[in-house]
């Protein structure tokens, strides 16, 4: 019989866990990592002609540039048609661990929405289970998050940057919402992997087996 267990402890990780899997999902794929140094773009407009600043961004596989030249804006899309264009060899490890990361937690979020109702898998707490892949998907992010800025040495960065660009070092560009989202959404997989044991002992409690006993099949507690 399916019990549905609801517990303050056990739904904050689970919407948690949720969160964090699309905060590290909507990092990877956005061109806002890396904002380039300010560059002017001279538009016609009815008054004249109008020159304005702008910063273009770099992603991992993928840019924004402005152009304003015929009304057009801001274009974004991919820079890297097959994985062998993408910037550096470094961005090429990081999409990897970062990806394998994403996955990860994506999973994870899946199987915490069942955790409702299902408390155990193979007679091991569900729980459990997702907190050490929580641990191991952040561990992932953590060697992703690591990589990336040794790439900030390649050709297609210092395009954006200037010459002076080098690894650690990304001279006239800023770091976008994008790296810190997912330097963001790393610790709180981490936490996730905390509130796991959390969750567990709050659905495992003598006052929910209480509950059981007593033919409850909706169990909510605070």
């Amino acid at each position: 019989m399916c019990h549905v267990i609801v517990t303050c402890r056990s739904l904050l990780w689970t919407l948690l866990s949720i969160i964090v899997a699309f905060a590290e999902l909507v990092a990877f794929m956005s061109p806002d990592w890396l904002l380039g140094f300010p560059r002017s773009d001279a538009s016609v407009n009815s008054e004249g002609v109008d020159s304005s600043q702008y910063r273009p961004s770099l992603g991992l596989y993928s840019r924004c540039l402005h152009i304003g030249t015929q009304g057009v804006g801001v274009i974004c899309g991919p820079y890297a048609a097959t994985f062998g264009e993408v910037a550096s060899g470094f961005w090429q490890a990081a999409m990897l661990f970062l990806s394998a990361g994403t996955l990860v937690l994506g999973c994870v979020a899946c199987i915490s929405i069942f955790s409702l109702c299902f408390q155990s898998i193979l007679k091991k707490s569900i729980f459990n289970i997702c907190g050490l892949l929580q641990a191991i998907g952040g561990l992932l992010l953590m060697v992703g998050l690591m990589l990336y800025p040794a790439g900030w040495g390649s050709d297609k960065v210092k395009s954006y940057c200037g010459p002076e660009a080098l690894p650690f070092r990304p001279a006239a560009c800023s770091l976008g919402w994008a790296f810190y989202a997912a330097i963001g959404g790393t610790l709180a997989t981490f936490l996730c992997a905390v509130l796991s044991a959390q969750a567990e002992i709050a659905t495992s409690s003598d006052k929910v087996q209480e509950e059981i006993e007593e033919g409850k099949s909706l169990i909510c507690l605070l």
